[in-house]
């Protein structure tokens, strides 16, 4: 039996009638139920302590300290998927204030994903969100550097519904894309930024596929600028409870900038958080198209799949020139720094607008579990279904 067991037995079995006598009645209750209170509370958090305890020599407080440079956690966690075989992911999530002073601004943040496999694959990814001078400027900056397995099945629906026609492949990519956004007004912002992305496909397996490999023979480079313009009501960047984001990124990529081809990227985005009014549960939706022209390199073509875009379909699998998906997703808050989701998508890939055709949709729907590691920071385990699919993800911060 355990000391705090031992206490919520004395408050049971006391052996004590003269001391409870001289009390009076209501008291003695009030009392010893505070007491039974305090003592099953103290078993509860007993229980979990050596959880607190791990995930707190890892920096995953749940807590901001201001005195550190960037208050950083770590969180390590095993993955295995048949490209990559057995392999290692490691998140260390830091936030930090740019300006000690700034009551207005957000904590800004720097999330380094990287990962290893039994099979050689190696990568990092690092996404950065400072913010600045009262929130009145933020820069971003994206990067990854990954040497790492992919698959290739052709581009559109109809090749890329067929698993026959997986073809394996290595592929090597460098990306790097800053962006200085200047607020314009109370929930708008402009943007402008530069992107450099490199990618070139080793040890092509074509397997038994009917699909033509040649597509990956030569390699990419694309560099652009781009233009971004967005409403943004969101409380919180990271992990918003309320308010919208309405956002259009155009990206132009040119020769004459160190582009191989020269070609055109339109992102348009809508997403909503409401509070549902049970506790802290928020309903999230979002509506998001991605939409190329010109001559797009197969690195760049849309894609949906992986841990954002339709979770449960193989990143890399799906590809076109345009995109289109929507998703819904219930985030139910549970006791402590605990939540589960739910949701549910759809998608759909075509060479061109008009040739979106509801015979060609992909489904999807998941659950996951979220842990928050800091402030408005989680940890997210998901496990995602699609057509003929599914994807299992560790990852920081929301899906959108």
């Amino acid at each position: 039996m355990t000391i705090m067991s031992k206490a919520s037995y004395f408050i049971r079995c006391s052996r004590f009638p003269l001391i409870l006598a001289s009390l009076t009645l209501p008291a003695t209750y009030v009392v010893a139920e505070e007491i039974e209170k305090n003592a099953e509370a103290a078993e509860n958090q007993e229980s979990q302590g050596w959880v607190e305890d791990f995930l707190q020599t890892l920096g995953a407080d749940g807590e901001f300290d201001p005195n550190k440079l960037i208050d950083f956690s770590y969180l390590p966690g095993p993955f295995y998927n048949p490209e990559m075989d057995l392999g290692v992911g490691i998140s260390a999530v830091g936030l930090y204030q740019y300006d000690p002073d700034d009551e207005v601004s957000q904590l800004s943040s720097l999330v380094i994903n990287g990962l290893a496999s039994t099979n050689g694959a190696l990568g990092v990814a690092i996404a950065n969100k400072t913010f600045i001078n009262q929130d009145q400027q933020r820069f971003y900056l994206n990067a990854e550097l990954f040497d790492a397995p992919d698959v290739f099945y052709g581009v559109g629906y109809d090749d890329n519904h067929q698993q026959a026609n997986r073809i394996e492949f290595n592929q090597r990519i460098v990306s790097i894309n800053p962006m200085l956004l200047q607020r314009m007004s109370p929930t708008s912002f402009v943007g402008i930024g530069f992107d450099f992305s490199y990618a070139d496909a080793s040890k092509i397996d074509p397997l038994d596929s009917a699909v033509d490999a040649s597509l990956l023979d030569e390699d990419s480079r694309s560099v652009g600028l781009n233009v971004l313009l967005n409403h943004d009501s969101r409380d919180n960047v990271l992990n918003p409870q309320s308010g919208r984001i309405i956002e259009i990124d155009a990206a132009f990529y040119r020769q004459y900038l160190g582009s191989k081809t020269d070609f055109d990227v339109y992102n348009a985005l809508y997403s909503e958080y409401m509070q549902t009014g049970r506790g802290k549960d928020i309903l999230a939706w979002q509506v998001r198209g991605r939409f190329t022209s010109g001559d797009v390199p197969w690195d760049q073509l849309s894609k949906a799949g992986g841990g954002d875009l339709l979770r449960g379909y193989t990143s890399g699998r799906y590809r076109d020139k345009q995109m289109l998906m929507t998703q819904v997703e219930y985030r139910l808050n549970l006791p402590g720094r605990h939540g589960m989701v739910f949701w549910g998508g759809a998608g759909v890939i075509a060479d061109d607008i008009s040739q979106f055709n509801a015979n060609k949709i992909l489904p999807n729907g998941g659950i996951g579990y979220r842990f928050e590691v800091k402030r408005r920071v989680n940890l997210r385990l998901d496990m995602a279904w699609g057509d003929g699919d599914s994807g299992f993800y560790f990852n920081v911060n929301e899906a959108f």
